[in-house]
C-alpha cells in the first residue's frame, strides 16, 4: 500500500504544484502583455517631452532660418509650416503624423526625416552592434577573471580599469585612440566607415546599408578587411565604455554565488577556483547581464553621437550633431523620437528574454 501511494505521488504532482505550473505559464503571458502596454506610455511620454522641449526655443523655422531670410519670407514659411497656430494644436497634429510614420521634413535640406532615419540608421545600428560585441567579449571574461582572483592585485587592476573604461569621456578616448593607432602607428584608418572606393562599390550594390554584411555579400576580401579596419577604433572606443559596466557586474554576481551550497559542495571536492567560476558560478551571473544589456543600448546610442562625430562615422549620431549645429529642430525631434522608440523596444525584448530564462521574473 505504501509503495502504491509513493508511486502515485511521484507520477501525479500534487494539485498545488500543478496549479503553480499553470500560474507560471499564465504569469509569463501576463508579464509580456503588461510589459508591452507599459512600453506605449513610455514612448508617448518621451515623444511628448522632446516636442515641448524643442518648442522652448521657439518655432523651428525661426530657429533654423532666422536672420537668413527677410522677415516677410520668414513669416510666410512659418505660416506654411503651421507654426503660428496654438502649441497644443501643433502637438496633436504631430502625434497624428508620428502614428502614421511621418516625422516631417528637415528644414536645412528639405528631405523627409524618415529618409534620414533609413539612410543613416543602419550605420548607427552597425556601430552599436560592434560596440556591444566588444563590451561582451571584454567585460564578461575579465569579470570572471576578477571574481576568480578576488582580493588579489589583478582583481584590483581590473576593477580600476573598469572604472576608467566607464569614466573616460568617449570623445577623449576616441581622440587618444586615433592619435596612437592612426597617427603614430599608422595601423588603422583615422575616420569613416570605409574607403571611398569601397563605399562606392557597396552603395552601388544597393545592399542593406550594413557595410560588413554588404561586403561579405560581394565576396571580396579587400572590402571586408577595409570595413573591419574602419570599425575597430569606433567599436573599441564605444564598446569599452560598456565593458567596464559588464566587468564589475559579472564580478559582483559571480562572487555572490560563491556562498551557494552547490558551490561549497564543488569546492569541497577540490574543484579549482577558475573551474568553479566557469562551471558553477558563471551562468547564474549572466541573468543580470541580459537585463542590463537593454539599459546599455540607450548608453551606446547616446555615446554614438560623440563617437560618430569623433570618427566621422556617418550615422544618426553624426547627422544629429550636424542638425543641432544647423538648429534644424524638426530633424532633431525626429531622430530623438526614433531613438526613444528603439530603446523602448530593446528593453521590451530584453525583458521578455530574461523572463524566459529566469521564471522568477514575473509581475
Amino acid at each position: 500500500m505504501t509503495s502504491d501511494v509513493t508511486v502515485a505521488s511521484v507520477e501525479q504532482p500534487p494539485p498545488a504544484l500543478a496549479a503553480t505550473g499553470k500560474r507560471r505559464g499564465g504569469g509569463l503571458g501576463r508579464y509580456i502583455v503588461v510589459r508591452f502596454l507599459l512600453m506605449i506610455p513610455t514612448v508617448f511620454i518621451l515623444v511628448t517631452l522632446v516636442f515641448f522641449l524643442i518648442r522652448l526655443t521657439g518655432d523651428p523655422i525661426t530657429a533654423a532660418l532666422g536672420g537668413r531670410l527677410p522677415a516677410a519670407q520668414l513669416a510666410e514659411r512659418i505660416t506654411e509650416a503651421g507654426y503660428d497656430r496654438p502649441i497644443i494644436v501643433q502637438y496633436f497634429e504631430y502625434l497624428g503624423q508620428v502614428l502614421t510614420g511621418n516625422f516631417g521634413n528637415t528644414i536645412t535640406d528639405n528631405q523627409p526625416v524618415t529618409d534620414v532615419l533609413v539612410t543613416y540608421g543602419s550605420a548607427t545600428l552597425e556601430l552599436v552592434l560592434y560596440s556591444l560585441v566588444v563590451a561582451l567579449i571584454v567585460g564578461i571574461p575579465l569579470g570572471m577573471v576578477a571574481a576568480a582572483l578576488r582580493d588579489r592585485w589583478p582583481d584590483a587592476v581590473l576593477r580600476v580599469s573598469a572604472i576608467l573604461f566607464y569614466a573616460t569621456p568617449v570623445f577623449f578616448s576616441g581622440l587618444v585612440a586615433k592619435l596612437i593607432f592612426s597617427v603614430w602607428l599608422g595601423w588603422l584608418p583615422v575616420s569613416g566607415r570605409a574607403d571611398v572606393r569601397t563605399e562606392i562599390a557597396l552603395n552601388r550594390e544597393s545592399g542593406t546599408g550594413l557595410y560588413l554584411l554588404d561586403a561579405i555579400a560581394t565576396g571580396n576580401p579587400a572590402y571586408i578587411q577595409d570595413v573591419l579596419e574602419h570599425a575597430v577604433l569606433p567599436a573599441l572606443t564605444l564598446g569599452l565604455l560598456t565593458a567596464g559596466i559588464f566587468l564589475r557586474l559579472v564580478r559582483t554576481n559571480v562572487i555572490g554565488t560563491y556562498n551557494m551550497p552547490y558551490v561549497d559542495a564543488a569546492r569541497s571536492r577540490g574543484v579549482s577556483e577558475f573551474r568553479l567560476v566557469r562551471k558553477h558560478a558563471y551562468k547564474p551571473a549572466l541573468i543580470p547581464i541580459i537585463t542590463v544589456i537593454g539599459l546599455q543600448i540607450a548608453l551606446l546610442l547616446g555615446g554614438a553621437v560623440l563617437t560618430e562625430t569623433t570618427f566621422e562615422w556617418k550615422g544618426l549620431g553624426f547627422q544629429l550633431a550636424a542638425y543641432l549645429g544647423a538648429r534644424d529642430f524638426v530633424a532633431v525631434q525626429g531622430i530623438v523620437a526614433l531613438i526613444a522608440v528603439i530603446v523602448a523596444l530593446t528593453n521590451f525584448f530584453v525583458d521578455i528574454i530574461a523572463a524566459f530564462i529566469d521564471p522568477r521574473v514575473r509581475y
